[in-house]
């Protein structure tokens, strides 16, 4: 995964969001990771993947219920690390 630092990110937005199709981008601030850019491609994917987990997972469990898609979507946020008030 290329690195960059924020201050890099601000300067080249657009060549950063065309680096971004090809491979996730790390963006540091004082040399710590704080974020990482990926394409929407690449975050829909993520998406299926925590929801597909999620789901399976209560099939596995054994105990019927409703499915509940504000609380499967709440628990794959949370999962990957999202911001879960969103």
């Amino acid at each position: 995964m290329k690195t960059i630092t924020a201050t890099e990110a601000q300067n080249n937005f657009g060549e950063l969001l065309m680096d971004a199709q090809s491979e996730p981008i790390a963006i540091t601030r004082n040399g710590r990771e704080k974020g990482v850019l990926l394409s929407a491609k690449e975050y829909e994917a993520m998406k299926r993947q925590v929801l597909q987990q999620a789901i399976t997972k209560g099939l596995k469990s054994g105990e019927p219920s409703m499915l509940n898609m504000k609380d499967i979507k709440q628990k794959a946020r949370e999962k990957m690390g999202l911001d879960v008030n969103s």
